[in-house]
């Protein structure tokens, strides 16, 4: 069984649910035909016991058990606070 955890680094796009926070993680994919690099994001929600991320801030978060429909990631740390 696979026993490491998928972590993920993005940015807080929204933090105006309890508990909740919504990361926007982007990454670098080649395009099949043109061979030119493009930039693809995708929003996660992720759980956020403590209420203590606000939008603007740069974020770990890592893959859990579901905690919703939709929320099955939580928050790792906060590796930068929004100025």
């Amino acid at each position: 069984m696979n026993d490491q955890v998928k972590v993920l680094t993005g940015v807080v796009v929204s933090a105006k649910r309890d508990k909740t926070i919504t990361v926007k993680v982007e990454r670098r994919a080649m395009h099949p035909k043109y061979k030119k690099y493009i930039t693809r994001s995708t929003k996660f929600h992720a759980h956020d016991e403590l209420n203590s991320c606000a939008e603007g801030d740069v974020v770990s978060i890592r893959e859990c058990r579901p905690f919703s429909k939709t929320k099955s990631w939580l928050l790792f740390e906060i590796v930068e606070k929004n100025k």
